[in-house]
């Protein structure tokens, strides 16, 4: 690859302006300088604001079909590299091979849907108000949009608020995450590669506290779209609305598995271990509560240990179960909830061992753990832990399994395992979440159906993908024609 350390601003790949770079080093090991990035700053993140903001009146008056074109050859051009994308962000963010080649291809699917939704980019017809009256409305781009996006799915989010935002008309001044930025640049790339006009992206690894900061306060900034932690997604969001732009943000999930005694369990145990530890448990949506009726419990919890024991821990390169924690800091976050849950009295089952002799001795490797006994006052039980821990808590009944699913200051994603149909649907009813299923993990989302939580895991304005992508980056005019 060329270029790699460079800021892209109005068409062009540039060092930052201060010249400072960053290194990304390979989670599984740490000796390894994976690519070398420009660390852009205040001024750089002007800059492509101002870029977005020159170059979106031409790109809002370009016809949506050919909007579309852009879209869909990105999809071409990604297609053809998904081998190297596949293992870049590998080497970049650790997971292993075949969680991130379903990243990558969603990616690509992303691009190709929304170059079809190009040509939807429509209003309704309404009927007459009177006499010999139309009227109608049509949709408008926002304009500049900031995208802030994170590490754990590094090219997939990125991509599904890029490709809406394009497709609508809106130009582009992203901050990718620094541990994993390669793909999104990769994806950048690609636009450029698929005649996307200069200015249109600009793309600005960097802090939040400097890059981030413009890209959610400049007056020419006018929709904010952020994924990422709670703290960090209110703030940004309350900085946004106070200038009046649009505002979305999608953050954290304590997301939990109710198992009742109807449920086969062997099924139970290969969804609730999929979810909890896939992607080394790195996701919003990963299944960190098992709700379990206690006359499956102690099945269950059998089940489920010898699942975790099970799992092969290596490089992702090597393409394993379960790669390393993407830093250092998301490593010892994990092993502080681990000591933390074994003060507050939960019983570790397995697991939550740092890996650190042999081949595991430069990388951030953890064993995947599982407590029991764990009650819904316990802080592993509470709050977010974004690496691969099971809390596993016993109940009596249906309905005291969905009052302690619910006692969550989170809402994004929650599932049920059972053979009950009414259950299923009261489920589905009572659950405080924005994503629900049924005989499903809590993670893996269609990327044509809305995505978004309640509560405390978003911002409750906008969701995401699909068309709701559409109508965030849009807005509505009505039209009176009187003719």
């Amino acid at each position: 690859m060329t270029d790699t350390t460079r800021l892209y601003i109005d068409g062009e790949w540039a060092p930052a302006g201060d010249g400072e770079t960053f290194a990304v080093e390979n989670p599984a090991d740490t000796t390894e300088t994976v690519n070398e990035y420009a660390r852009g700053g205040t001024e750089d993140a002007k800059r492509a604001v101002e870029a977005a903001a020159a170059a979106q009146a031409d790109w809002a008056d370009t016809p949506a079909p050919d909007r579309g074109t852009v879209l869909r050859e990105t999809g071409k051009i990604l297609e053809d590299r998904k081998e190297e994308l596949t293992e870049l962000l590998t080497h970049e963010e650790g997971k292993t091979l075949s969680e991130a080649a379903p990243e990558v291809q969603r990616t690509i699917d992303i691009f190709y849907y929304y170059a079809e939704k190009a040509f939807d980019d429509d209003g309704t017809r309404k009927g007459a108000s009177g006499g010999r009256t139309s009227v109608y409305t049509k949709l408008e781009p926002l304009g500049v949009a900031g995208l802030v996006t994170p590490w754990n799915y590094p090219i997939a989010i990125p991509a599904w608020k890029i490709a809406p935002a394009l497709a609508t008309g809106n130009t582009i001044a992203l901050k990718p995450a620094s541990n994993a930025p390669g793909v999104a640049a990769e994806t950048v790339r690609a636009l450029e590669d698929a005649g996307l006009p200069d200015g249109v992206i600009n793309f600005v690894p960097g802090s939040g506290s400097e890059v981030g900061e413009v890209l959610t306060s400049h007056d020419a900034v006018d929709a904010v779209s952020f994924t990422g932690s709670a703290e960090v997604g209110h703030h940004v969001y309350q900085q946004a609305t106070e200038g009046t732009k649009r505002a979305q943000a999608e953050m954290g999930g304590k997301n939990p598995a109710i198992i009742t005694d109807s449920a086969d369990v062997d099924e139970a145990v290969d969804t609730v271990g999929a979810g909890a530890f896939g992607v080394t448990g790195q996701a919003c949506t990963a299944n960190s509560r098992a709700i379990v009726h206690t006359d499956v419990y102690d099945e269950f919890l059998d089940g489920i240990v010898e699942y975790a024991e099970s799992i092969e821990i290596g490089p992702g390169l090597e393409d394993p179960d379960m790669g390393p924690h993407v830093s250092q800091g998301e490593l010892d976050s994990t092993l502080e909830y681990v000591d933390v849950g074994v003060e507050e009295g939960a019983t570790l089952e397995t697991g939550g061992e740092r890996l650190d002799d042999g081949a595991y001795a430069d990388g951030y490797f953890v064993t995947p753990a599982v407590f029991s006994d764990v009650s819904r006052d316990m802080r592993i039980f509470q709050e977010e832990i974004f690496g691969p821990v099971l809390a596993v808590t016993e109940v009596e009944s249906f309905d005291e399994a969905v009052d302690v699913a619910n006692d969550s200051q989170f809402g994004l994603s929650a599932s049920v395992v059972t053979d009950d149909l009414a259950e299923a649907h009261e489920f589905v009813d009572r659950s405080e979440s924005g994503v629900v299923k049924v005989n499903e993990k809590t993670t893996g989302l269609g990327l044509h159906v809305p995505f978004g939580g309640v509560k405390n895991s978003s911002t409750n304005t906008h969701r995401e993908q699909g068309d709701a992508g559409l109508d965030f980056f849009t807005q509505t005019k009505t039209v009176y024609l009187n003719h």
